[in-house]
């Protein structure tokens, strides 16, 4: 079967910086595929090549003929002043496909997005909505191959799942194959049948398995042990080989010149075999505490905080203790940031103070906090100057440290400390804040987002960082692996004013739906005792009356499946059969978010009808 996408003998520089040599690929069609690898590893440069939008220095790219590409990438670029819907009929403008057409695709994904206001200019959305509307976009052109470049950034857990859910759905838009480069280990986990990893340590310069990410790591971890025994092979037989050219033959024979040969060539097998091993480096994080064994180190009690409207929360209590890690949970806006700006200044007689409720900070405390929107960085001076501001050398643990050594840890290269920070990568502009904040000891760190733009290998060691760090910990992200690993209570915002504790992410998931569930229910019955009688017409357009003819059918129809699938979940043959409960599951979430949609969309079309 012939590739939808594929690409043979890429290499791609920029100036000195060799970013990939030579890498061959294919995408074939009902391919899920996630592109990992370190930063600078040239991921966003090759998805950019597949478009069209670079061009490769070396090497050649296929499509399959008259086959559709869209991408969505890290930035979201729209006409600003126009609305969402507008947004998306721009998309189509090239296609050509029928008005009537248009309207349902355009329609169909606002109500797949769950776009509350789909005439809502696009300025007004916050990062999230236009992270959900750059993917509509994406796909109501009905691609053949759907790239994304880091597609879970800015969504929230929500938004997160919501997108997961609309990959694994077999639904008209959905496209033959997906190449997606994300750092997001669940939702690689969750989504993608296939990952390749972009890296220097790899003699083709990737390592591709076909399965899960779990697969990945397992016959990553085998093919690592593979090279570390052939490094030592190599090495003793270089050693018996460089003896034998010590000793110095006899005479000058044919064979002898081979051995001597075979000798070289093994040396310089053997020192490719160890850079590439050498490679596979990891930035060093390890964040320093103050070692402080006061057993409440911050209190909080009835707080509330709101801004010109309802609250964000209101009587939260707080108690941070050495070695809670606390994470929190919650929709963009519903109040994470605020509460995590109120405890970074609880320390500070002029810092935010909530409208209601008190802090007591312990004595002296030591509050240390990483700020998503990164405003502490500058980022006009040197990598030099912003990993060491006051001279040559930082201060770490009580010693001294020379720069090169310091930004090494990072893993930046020695000529790179020139480099002003602007035109550093996000990932990079990251580690120097967390480079930044290892310096400072703490009794309370508070991290808001610290994941974003990390690699991979940066995030298993934050990880492994965070939870051996023994002061007290509020963590803010959207990667549930790290969430999981790493915290031991979280704190879930509902965006309604109220916030409630919970053992786990999972935990807190279950209740959101448990919440939507009932809420769906209550819908339904209000509609079923309004007597929900066939509408006349009125003034409707012809598409939007015949939408709305067949709404209550609808309705009725997804309402019967969700009950259907309610008795199906608790059948004993179907919860001893993970596969098939997991199948019903995810239709019942999908089916759930349909029949919402459709309650959301009869509405808006009654208040249509009645002008």
């Amino acid at each position: 079967m012939c590739a939808l996408l594929s690409c043979q003998g890429l290499t791609k520089a920029f100036g000195a910086q060799t970013l990939f040599t030579d890498i061959t690929l294919m995408l074939n069609a009902g391919e899920k595929t996630g592109l990992i690898g370190p930063n600078g590893s040239g991921k966003s440069t090759l998805l950019k090549i597949f478009c069209g939008l670079e061009h490769a220095d070396h090497g050649t790219v296929f499509a399959q003929k008259m086959s559709r590409i869209s991408y969505v990438a890290q930035e979201d670029l729209f006409l600003e002043e126009a609305s969402c819907i507008d947004n998306l009929y721009q998309a189509l403008r090239t296609l050509d496909i029928e008005e009537a057409e248009q309207y349902n695709r355009v329609y169909a994904m606002c109500s797949r997005a769950q776009f509350i206001d789909p005439q809502q200019p696009v300025h007004l959305l916050s990062g999230g909505w236009r992270k959900r509307l750059a993917i509509c976009r994406a796909l109501v052109t009905r691609p053949d191959v759907l790239i994304m470049d880091e597609p879970t950034n800015h969504l929230d857990i929500e938004g997160i799942l919501w997108l997961e859910s609309l990959l694994s759905a077999n639904l008209p838009e959905s496209p033959a194959a997906v190449l997606m480069v994300s750092h997001d280990r669940r939702f690689l986990e969750n989504t993608v049948n296939r990952v390749i990893e972009l890296a220097p340590i790899y003699p083709e310069g990737s390592f591709q398995v076909q399965g899960s990410y779990t697969d990945f790591l397992e016959k990553k971890a085998d093919y690592l042990l593979q090279r570390q025994n052939l490094e030592e092979r190599l090495a003793n037989k270089v050693k018996r080989e460089t003896e034998w050219l010590r000793r110095g033959p006899k005479a000058r024979t044919t064979k002898a010149k081979f051995r001597i040969e075979e000798a070289g060539r093994l040396q310089e097998e053997l020192g490719d075999v160890r850079t590439r091993n050498r490679s596979a480096g990891q930035v060093g994080i390890a964040f320093e505490s103050t070692q402080r064994k006061t057993k409440k180190l911050l209190t909080a009690a009835g707080m509330t905080k709101g801004f010109h409207g309802p609250p964000l929360f209101s009587g939260l209590d707080i108690t941070l203790t050495p070695g809670m890690r606390l994470g929190l949970l919650g929709r963009n806006g519903s109040g994470k940031s605020t509460l995590m700006h109120i405890l970074a200044g609880a320390s500070h007689p002029h810092g935010p103070k909530p409208d209601q409720g008190t802090i007591t900070c312990a004595e002296n405390v030591r509050i240390v906090s990483f700020d998503q929107r990164r405003e502490q960085l500058d980022t006009s001076v040197t990598l030099r100057r912003a990993l060491a501001p006051d001279g040559d050398s930082v201060i770490y643990n009580g010693q001294s440290q020379h720069v090169v050594t310091w930004a090494k840890r990072f893993l930046f290269r020695t000529d790179q400390l020139e480099t002003p920070v602007e035109r550093l990568s996000g990932g990079e502009q990251a580690r120097i804040l967390i480079a930044r904040l290892m310096r400072q000891p703490a009794d309370i760190l508070l991290l808001d987002e610290p994941t974003n733009d990390l690699d991979i290998p940066s995030l298993d060691v934050l990880e492994e960082s965070l939870s051996e760090f023994p002061g007290a910990l509020v963590l803010v992200t959207h990667d549930r692996f790290l969430l999981d690993r790493v915290c031991n209570m979280v704190l879930g915002f509902d965006g309604r004013g109220h916030a409630e504790y919970f053992a786990d992410y999972e935990q807190w998931l279950t209740m959101l739906q448990d919440r939507e569930r009932k809420e769906l229910k209550a819908v339904s019955a209000t509609a079923k005792d309004r007597g929900a009688a066939k509408p006349k017409s009125g003034k409707l357009s012809y598409m939007d009356q015949r939408e709305y003819d067949q709404m209550e059918t609808n309705i009725l129809a997804a309402e019967s499946r969700l009950e259907e699938l309610e008795q199906l979940m608790n059948a004993p043959e179907v919860m001893a059969d993970p596969a098939q409960l997991q199948q019903f599951w995810q239709e019942q979430q999908s089916l759930q978010t349909k029949t919402d949609q459709l309650y959301g969309r009869w509405d808006e079309l009654e208040r249509h009808k009645q002008g």
